[in-house]
């Protein structure tokens, strides 16, 4: 592991730099397939890492254990200095944002605007204060101007936008997003990188596109079969043609690292 060899430092006592703080997480679904081995993490605030692997390395069930969709088998995550249980998911939930791969999971509502106010108000936000966000968060992603459309009447980046304003409506300290470039063409691909590089909310990103990752992160995190193989600065792990190849990644031909 490039970075956070010594697991004890992970493990040390969190501090109010803190964000995440996963320590030893397991997690195995019912069926008996364990899906995350000992995992150790930390994550700062304000930190933007990208979370890389194969397919089935354990990037998505990771994701869904930081705001508590699903829950340790062993081991803990904590967020904000707060330990993720049944007492405290709820909070927890307000203090992370999951931005899903695929938009329509978060956009279905008649208007965009509607699906901006939905999560908010599920939290108890109240006018004037929930059209004080749903403004906010559409001017922060550049669709201000899309909020009577609905969701069949946006493109695939409007949508892809759209989807990450609904939860930054909810003001969260924390975003996770899911495959954030799949499916995009160049343009909006590179309109959703200028959004996301303007916001300053603590950011883990999971993808394959390991360019995006270039793009957006300082440090990145390699995956495979549930466990952390690396964990160091961007440029130096993904110009690490026997590592990337170990663990079925690779730049795009001709891609030269920033």
């Amino acid at each position: 592991m490039t970075r956070g060899d010594d697991r004890s430092q992970v493990a040390a006592e969190v501090t109010a730099s803190d964000a995440i703080v996963i320590e030893n997480l397991g997690f195995a679904y019912p069926d008996g397939r364990v899906a995350l081995r000992d995992v150790t993490l930390r994550v700062a605030a304000g930190e933007r890492i990208g979370l890389l692997g194969p397919n089935g390395a354990g990037k998505t069930t990771l994701m869904l254990h930081l705001n508590g969709v699903l829950r340790a088998t062993s081991g803990q995550v904590a967020i904000n200095g707060r330990t993720i249980t049944s007492a405290t998911v709820r909070d927890v939930r307000r203090e992370v944002g999951l931005v899903f791969q695929d938009p329509d999971d978060q956009l279905f509502m008649p208007t965009l605007a509607e699906d901006v106010a939905f999560g908010p108000a599920n939290f108890g936000v109240t006018e004037p204060q929930l059209a004080e966000r749903v403004s906010t968060a559409l001017a922060e992603v550049g669709m201000t101007d899309r909020a009577a459309r609905g969701p069949s009447q946006l493109s695939g980046g409007e949508r892809r936008r759209g989807a990450l304003a609904t939860v930054l409506a909810c003001d969260p300290d924390i975003l996770v997003l899911d495959e954030p470039s799949a499916n995009l063409d160049p343009v909006a691909r590179r309109e959703l990188v200028e959004t996301l590089q303007q916001l300053t909310t603590t950011m883990v990103i999971v993808t394959h596109d390991l360019p995006y990752a270039a793009q957006l992160c300082d440090r990145v995190v390699i995956m495979d079969a549930g466990a952390i193989v690396a964990d160091g600065p961007t440029g130096q792990l993904l110009s690490d043609d026997v590592l990337l190849a170990r663990h079925r990644l690779e730049l795009p031909w001709g891609f030269r690292l920033p």
